[in-house]
């Protein structure tokens, strides 16, 4: 997965991918500077988390409870 997301953010153009011909073979990541204009939006969406990840998981909670599926009958309840 891990691969996967890099490969994909390599495609993007906001990290290059630099092979090391070692044994075992070494990779190495950067951001460009598509990517690194990225840092502050991110770190926007970091700090709203933190702030609201209370009020978050209060709604999700309420949710669940709300919507949850009902129990499934057991044979004694038949």
């Amino acid at each position: 997965m891990l691969t996967q997301t890099l490969r994909g953010l390599e495609r993007d153009g906001l990290v290059h991918r630099t092979v090391h011909p070692e044994v075992p073979i070494r990779l190495e990541y950067q951001l460009t500077e598509a990517g690194r204009t990225l840092r502050e939006p991110l770190r926007a969406l970091e700090e709203w988390s933190i702030t609201h990840l209370g009020s978050v998981s209060a709604s999700q909670k309420s949710y669940d409870h709300t919507n949850r599926p009902p129990a499934a009958a057991t044979d004694r309840d038949k």
